[in-house]
């Protein structure tokens, strides 16, 4: 059993669009089977800025373009491997980014397969991540449309 232990520095894309609703991507099967939604975004290459890189990740997953407007949130989380032989220890920054071009394609051969545009109640029956649950819960205590208590735990 070997303990390998890292450290993951990943930024994230909070986009809404004028109806209020949130730029949601779908991880692939093939990263994550069940569906699971998250956040645009991803790890850092190494010497990537984190403002360049929620960008970058943007137009990847995504095809659209962006412009940070604020700082959202900054997370970690620990992860185990059920057998303890890997650690991650994940940094996650969240940025609220305005589209501001591009178009919404489907990412091909990356870590999503499909994003769209969902409303709290459509989101609210997806799987969410922990990330896409914590950053819908911010936005929606600060639109004050809804009670972050409406946003599902898993």
């Amino acid at each position: 059993m070997t303990d390998a232990r890292r450290t993951r520095v990943a930024a994230y894309a909070l986009c809404r669009d004028e109806a209020g609703r949130v730029l949601l991507c779908r991880i692939a099967p093939s990263i994550l089977p069940g569906e699971v939604w998250t956040l645009p975004g991803g790890g850092l290459d190494f010497g990537e800025p984190p403002k360049v890189a929620v960008l970058r990740e943007l137009a990847e997953e995504s095809g659209y373009s962006g412009e940070i407007i604020a700082l959202a949130d900054v997370s970690d989380r620990l992860f185990v491997d059920p057998d303890d032989a890997g650690r991650m220890h994940a940094i996650r920054i969240v940025y609220r980014v305005r589209i501001t071009g591009g178009e919404l394609r489907d990412e091909t051969d990356g870590s999503t397969d499909t994003c769209g545009w969902f409303t709290v109640e459509e989101a609210n029956r997806l799987h969410l991540g922990a990330l896409a649950r914590r950053s819908l819960a911010l936005t929606v205590a600060e639109s004050g449309s809804a009670s972050a208590d409406d946003v599902p735990d898993s």
